[in-house]
């Protein structure tokens, strides 16, 4: 039986899978083009976190973040016409997996004997990294250089997790508000229109530009 640590990774596989191949479609890529874009989101976050971590890549052991991928990709081509009359069909998936990859960093982290500060770090670059890269394949400004809170969402789920496990709260339990954590900040914050204060430049340079 998979772990449910697995099973959260299994699940933000699919998700951020369907939020790359979505966005690929809007900017009309063939078929290859968009699984590759769906690939890269699934996977880039959990790489660039393992070869920091020095253990080999999750996907290079197991097929099933390619399959998964493939099987997003089939997801999108089947509902592809309800999926375009969702206009929040990116922001809901791109946030499960944000939120479920978060955990998952952190998870791993801690199980490879980092301290609760690089925990965090590494869940938010899983999290979030797989997102840049998306972003720059698709000619996108990455959202974690907009206004909008992404990355920072990591953070604070992090935080929620290293609080849990400082007041002795079951892992899963500590899991569960982690992601949770992530998924409403984030969905608040859009809501809301919260954002971070922009650091300002030099007005007679912003002028010259």
């Amino acid at each position: 039986m998979p772990s449910f640590v697995q099973v959260l990774d299994f699940i933000g596989t699919f998700a951020f899978a369907i939020s790359g191949i979505r966005l690929a479609s809007a900017k009309r890529f063939d078929w290859f083009g968009a699984y590759v874009v769906g690939l890269v989101t699934a996977i880039g976050g959990g790489t660039l976190r393992d070869v920091l971590l020095d253990v080999p890549p999750a996907w290079m052991q197991d097929p099933f973040y390619v399959i998964c991928t493939a099987f997003a990709m089939l997801f999108v081509i089947l509902f592809s016409k309800h999926l375009i009359h969702l206009n929040n069909t990116f922001f809901i998936f791109d946030t499960i997996g944000l939120a479920l990859f978060t955990v998952v960093g952190v998870e791993r982290s801690i199980a490879a004997g980092y301290p609760f500060w690089v925990a965090i770090i590494m869940g938010s670059m899983t999290g979030a990294a797989g997102g840049v890269i998306r972003d720059v394949f698709i000619n996108e400004i990455p959202l974690i250089f907009r206004k909008e809170i992404y990355a920072m969402a990591c953070v604070v789920g992090g935080i929620a997790y290293w609080i849990c496990a400082l007041v002795g709260v079951e892992s899963y339990i500590s899991q569960i508000v982690s992601g949770s954590t992530v998924f409403l900040t984030r969905v608040l914050a859009v809501k809301y229109h919260i954002t971070l204060p922009i650091l300002k430049g030099d007005p007679e340079h912003e002028n010259e530009a």
